[in-house]
C-alpha cells in the first residue's frame, strides 16, 4: 500500500529518454523519491495553482516547508488562492529548475486542508522559520514575525499531502518523467 513515505513509483517511458536514448545519455531511471522529497524541503520558491469559482486558473509564487510528508504554505485570508481554496480544495504545487539540461521539476497533486490545530501551526512556524528566518514581508512592506502574522490571524496555513506528484528530471543527458501515487 503506498504511503506518504513510500509511494507508488513509476517511470512513463513516453517522456523519458529510455524511449529515445542517445549517444550521450545514460539509461533513464525514475527519481526515487527521498531524492523528491529532499528537493521539497530544500526548495525555496513554490507556485500554487488554484482554481477560481468561475473556473479561471489562479497561480501565485510562494515559500513553502515539506514536513512529515505534507507541504505546508501560508496566504493572507483575503488573498484570491485562499478564497479559491475555500470554493475547492484542488491544488497543484510546483517547484523546480529553470533550466533545460539539469535539474528536476515537481508537481505535487492533492488537497490543500485549513490547518487549525494550533499545536500543527507552531510546528509549521518552526519550520518556516528554521528554512526562511524568522521574518516575511507583509502587504505594508514592512517586516514582521512569520508566528506573529500566523498567531494573529494575518495569515492562515493550509496543509497539502499528496494524492500524486510528478518530477520532471534532466541530468546526465537523460531525460525522465516519474510518477508517484500515494
Amino acid at each position: 500500500m503506498p504511503t506518504n513515505d513510500h509511494p507508488a513509483t513509476e517511470l512513463d517511458p513516453r517522456y523519458s529518454s529510455a524511449l529515445n536514448p542517445r549517444p550521450d545519455a545514460g539509461d533513464a531511471t525514475p527519481t526515487p523519491w527521498p531524492d523528491a522529497q529532499r528537493q521539497l524541503e530544500e526548495a525555496e520558491i513554490f507556485w500554487v495553482s488554484t482554481v477560481r469559482p468561475d473556473g479561471r486558473l489562479h497561480v501565485t509564487p510562494v515559500i513553502a516547508a515539506w514536513r512529515d510528508g505534507v507541504l505546508y504554505f501560508s496566504t493572507g485570508p483575503e488573498e484570491q488562492k485562499a478564497k479559491n481554496l475555500a470554493h475547492d480544495a484542488h491544488c497543484a504545487v510546483t517547484t523546480g529548475r529553470n533550466s533545460l539540461t539539469e535539474g528536476l521539476d515537481l508537481v505535487v497533486e492533492g488537497r490543500a486542508e485549513r490547518v487549525v490545530d494550533p499545536a500543527v501551526v507552531e510546528q509549521v512556524i518552526a519550520a518556516y522559520e528554521a528554512k526562511y528566518g524568522a521574518h516575511i514581508t507583509s502587504p505594508e512592506g514592512t517586516f514582521h514575525g512569520i508566528g506573529d502574522a500566523f498567531r494573529t490571524g494575518a495569515a492562515v496555513v493550509f496543509a497539502v499531502a499528496p494524492d500524486t506528484a510528478y518530477g520532471f528530471g534532466r541530468d546526465d543527458g537523460a531525460y525522465t518523467h516519474t510518477r508517484w501515487v500515494f
